[in-house]
């Protein structure tokens, strides 16, 4: 079942991003999905201010499916897996010529930056999140 909404940006690969090979290198995906992760941080802090910074990343995972290319438009889908005390698991998506071709799950962590400690998610921001809340079957 898919979210209510989910988010999605759109990604132009650039000719730099490509490999050896002829395809979108490894390491550039991860910053495909932050930017794709950047609807659920203003969630948590709306200007991005960097010294209101509450949402950090604990564990990022990502699961290489197909080759993409250079050339033509990726999107990145953004939804939310899970809703914890203090976290939020983000599942994402990257498809290109509408195949799948990465997906990447990301365990962030609501932050305090000034105890360095984890704190709960809010009630109004649990709120906010639960649109994108992928719901489990059966």
């Amino acid at each position: 079942m898919l979210p209510e909404q989910m988010f999605s940006t759109s990604i132009s690969p650039r000719f730099c991003d490509t490999d050896a090979l002829g395809h979108i290198n490894n390491t550039v995906l991860p910053v495909w999905f932050l930017e794709g992760r950047e609807d659920i941080l203003r969630i948590f802090n709306p200007s991005l201010k960097t010294e209101d910074v509450s949402l950090v990343l604990a564990k990022i995972e990502i699961e290489y499916l197909g080759e993409i290319f250079f050339g033509r438009e990726v999107e990145i889908r953004t939804f939310v897996l899970r809703i914890g005390t203090s976290s939020i698991l983000v599942g994402q998506e990257a498809w290109q010529d509408q195949q799948l071709r990465s997906t990447a799950t990301a365990t962030m962590v609501n932050f305090d930056k000034h105890t360095r400690k984890s704190i709960p998610i809010p009630a109004e921001i649990r709120k906010r999140l639960a649109p994108y809340l992928l719901e489990a079957e059966g």
